[in-house]
C-alpha cells in the first residue's frame, strides 16, 4: 500500500451515531514522498546516537530511572495531572494531600513502564503485555472503575460530553478484535519489508484510533512507542520518550492524527512522528551530555570533603536514584548514624549539591536540584 493511495477507513452506522472503522495496517507500505526518506534517515541516525549514549554512560540504569519519571510526569500531564518533577521524585508522605491523586497516577506510570520493560525479557510485545501494563497504570487512581487491564466492552468517544457531540468516535467494541489482532500481527510480520520507525508511527496512529480501553489510551499509546523500539532492538534501554515533544506540540499532534482519519493523509502523520523522534533523540543526547558534565562537577566537589569523601560518593550515587532525600533516609540507606548522615547532608548543602525544599526545621526534604533540572528542561535542550 502506498501512503498516497491509503484510505483510512469509513464511518459505520451504529444506533444514533457513526463510529469510525479504520483500515487494517498489517501490509507492505511504500511512499513517493522523498521528505519521508530524509526524515527517516535523520531519525534513524539520531536514535542510533542516543542508543550509543546508553551503552557508554557509566551506571546508565540510574539515569534511565529518571528518564522514566520524566516521561511518566509529562505523559500524565497531557491527561490533566498537575504533578511537577520536584514532586514526582518525592515519596507520598511529602506530597500535600490535595495533590496526592495526581502523584499516584505518575507513580503508577513509572511502575507500569518498569514492569513492561522487564517483561520484554520474557514476553514479546503483545496485546497481553499492553493489558497487563494498563492494569498497573489504572489501578487505584482515576479510571480505576473503567476495567483496568481489560479491553472495553462498550462504546467510548473522544471530546465532547457524550456520543452526540463527540469530536471522534472510535470503532465499536464488537469490531475491535480483528483490528487489534491485525495490529499485533503487524508488530511481528517478518514477511513485509517496512522500516521499524515507520511501523512504530503507524502502530501509534492505529492504537489511538482503535482506542481499545475505556481510559488511559493516550498514556498506553505513548508507552507503546518505547516498548516497540526496545522490543525490536532499536534501543538497548528505554531512553526515548516522545511525551515532552507531544505536549509542546499538542495541537499539531492531535491535528496530525485527525488529518489521517478525515483526509487519509498518513504521510503527514509519519512526517510528524519522524520529526518528533529526531528532536526528542537530539534532546536525549543533550541530557546524557549534561549528566556526564554534572558527574564530573560532583566528583570535583566531593573530593573537597576529605575523609568524608567516600561516604560522599555513596550519597551521590543514592541521589542519582533518589534525588529527594531526608537525613533519616540517608542514614537508613547508607547505614550511617543519624549524626554522621546529618553532617554529610549539611556538607552537600554547603557545596550547593542539595537544596532544602520545605523550609521546615524538622522533617526537612533535600533535593538534588541541578540533577532534577536536567530532566525538567530536557525538551528545551537543543
Amino acid at each position: 500500500m502506498k501512503f498516497e493511495n491509503f484510505r483510512s477507513g469509513e464511518f459505520k452506522q451504529q444506533y444514533q451515531y457513526k463510529s469510525f472503522q479504520p483500515a487494517s495496517i498489517n501490509q507492505e507500505w511504500s511512499w513517493d514522498d522523498t521528505r519521508i526518506n530524509v526524515l527517516l534517515e535523520k531519525a534513524t541516525k539520531s536514535l542510533g546516537e542516543l542508543n550509543a549514549f546508553t551503552l557508554i554512560v557509566p551506571d546508565v540504569d540510574l539515569f534511565i530511572r529518571m528518564h522514566i519519571i520524566k516521561e511518566a510526569n509529562t505523559s500524565s500531564r497531557i491527561e490533566g495531572t498537575k504533578t511537577e518533577m520536584d514532586e514526582a521524585v518525592m515519596d507520598e508522605e511529602s506530597i500535600i494531600p490535595e495533590r496526592r491523586n495526581d502523584w499516584r497516577e505518575v507513580q503508577n506510570y513509572v511502575r507500569a513502564m518498569n514492569t513492561a520493560i522487564e517483561k520484554l525479557n520474557t514476553l514479546p510485545l503483545s496485546l497481553r503485555l499492553l493489558r497487563q501494563t494498563h492494569e498497573i497504570l489504572m489501578t487505584g487512581v482515576r479510571g480505576k472503575r473503567k476495567t483496568p487491564g481489560e479491553f472495553r466492552r462498550s462504546q467510548n468517544w473522544i471530546g465532547g460530553s457524550s456520543l452526540a457531540d463527540a469530536a471522534f468516535i472510535p470503532p465499536h467494541h464488537e469490531d475491535m478484535a480483528d483490528l487489534l489482532s491485525d495490529l499485533e500481527a503487524f508488530w511481528h510480520n517478518e514477511s513485509i519489508h517496512v522500516p521499524h520507525l515507520i511501523r512504530c508511527a503507524l502502530s501509534h496512529y492505529q492504537f489511538e484510533t482503535i482506542h481499545p480501553f475505556l481510559d488511559g489510551n493516550g498514556r498506553i499509546g505513548r508507552l507503546l512507542i518505547t516498548l516497540y523500539l526496545v522490543s525490536h532492538g532499536l534501543l538497548a534501554k528505554p531512553s526515548l520518550y516522545l511525551s515532552a515533544h507531544l505536549e509542546k506540540h499538542r495541537g499539531a499532534y492531535y491535528d496530525a492524527l485527525t488529518r489521517v482519519r478525515e483526509s487519509h493523509d498518513i504521510g503527514h502523520w509519519v512526517r510528524f512522528f519522524l520529526q518528533a523522534v529526531v528532536e526528542t533523540a537530539e534532546s536525549g543526547k543533550g541530557t546524557f551530555q549534561n549528566i556526564l558534565a554534572l558527574r564530573q562537577e560532583m566528583e570535583r566537589k566531593i573530593v573537597t570533603l576529605g575523609r568524608r569523601a567516600e561516604n560522599g560518593r555513596r550519597l551521590i550515587m543514592l541521589l542519582y536514584v533518589t534525588p529527594a532525600i531526608t537525613v533519616n533516609s540517608v542514614a537508613e540507606r547508607l547505614g550511617l548514624k543519624y549524626y554522621t548522615a546529618n553532617q554529610l547532608v549539611s556538607a552537600f548543602t554547603e557545596l550547593g549539591i542539595l537544596k532544602e525544599a520545605t523550609g521546615y526545621q524538622r522533617n526537612r526534604i533535600f533535593i538534588f536540584q541541578n540533577y532534577v533540572d536536567i530532566f525538567r528542561n530536557e525538551n528545551e535542550i537543543k
